[in-house]
Parts: structure tokens; C-alpha cells; sequence
């Protein structure tokens, strides 16, 4: 079986595309935008210049299709495990969250999971260990460490499923 072709183009402006030609010979691509979506498209067998079918994709939705694909492989928001059970990942806070604008405190994040936000990434910006006071906003990336049961809960606590 020789090896997948993957062909990789810049998009200035927009991001760039790969494009994989499937060993049944389909062709597959993906856009990764500058924004963190993703554009998935498949095109037609008999006609592999003409897209059959195209999905775009949040970054969230992207990490999990990559989850869901290979389950072994990390996802993009996992960042460190450990064979103490410890893992650390990144959770967005999005715009329309019940969290944006309110405390972090009110979340109750370690009491309710064990889980701890030992970071909080806004825009070009690290605010590391913030306190209880610090309010959340959306677009926020939390730098979340627990177990990955404690973990999953405060993903689910900041509405990411």
C-alpha cells in the first residue's frame, strides 16, 4: 500500500488547504482558516475537480472529528498527560456562554470537578493562575489540569460537549 498523497497550498488571506487523494482515488480536502474553522470538502468520483459535498467546521467540531477519526491520537486542546491520570487542556469560553462576563469563582469549577483553570488565554495575552474575581469573556481559552473525568466536567460546566 504506498503512502496517502497529501498536497499542502498556501491560501494568502484565508489559510491553507490540503488536499488528499484517497488510495480509491477520491479526492478530499480541508481549509484550515486563520480564524480556527475548518472547511471539509469531498468531490465527485467521476469528476474529482467538482466538490460533491462541503462542511465547515468550528475548531471545537475539528478537534473532535479528529477525536472521532483516531481515538488515540490527542486532540488539538489536549495538551499534557501524564501516568499520574493528570491531563491539561484547553477549553474556549464562547461568545454566547453563560459564562461570558460573569466571575470565574461563580463557577465553581474546583469544587464541582476537582478540575483547576491554572490559565486563562485572551487574544495575544497569558493571564496565568487566575483568581476567583477574574472575569471570564468570551473567546477565552482556560488552560484546565484534572483528571480527565474532572476535566470533561468543566468542559460540560463551560458548555462544551
Amino acid at each position: 500500500m504506498s503512502a496517502p498523497r497529501l498536497r499542502t497550498t498556501p491560501l494568502p488571506g484565508i489559510g491553507v488547504q490540503y488536499d488528499l487523494v484517497t488510495r480509491e482515488q477520491r479526492h478530499l480536502s480541508v481549509v484550515a482558516h486563520r480564524d480556527g474553522t475548518r472547511t471539509v470538502s469531498l468531490y465527485r468520483a467521476d469528476d474529482p475537480d467538482s466538490c460533491a459535498q462541503s462542511l465547515r467546521l468550528t475548531g471545537a467540531e475539528a478537534g473532535a472529528l479528529i477525536d472521532a477519526l483516531m481515538p488515540s491520537h490527542h486532540s488539538a486542546s489536549l495538551l499534557y498527560t501524564t501516568d499520574l491520570g493528570l491531563v491539561a487542556e484547553r477549553i474556549e469560553v464562547a461568545a454566547a456562554s453563560h459564562w461570558n462576563g460573569r466571575l470565574l469563582g461563580d463557577t465553581r469549577m474546583r469544587t464541582e470537578t476537582g478540575a483547576s483553570i491554572v490559565a486563562v488565554l485572551r487574544r495575544a495575552e497569558a493571564i496565568p493562575s487566575p483568581a476567583p474575581d477574574f472575569r471570564l469573556a468570551g473567546g477565552d481559552t482556560l488552560i484546565v489540569i484534572g483528571t480527565r473525568e474532572g476535566v470533561d466536567a468543566a468542559a460540560a460546566i463551560l458548555g462544551r460537549v
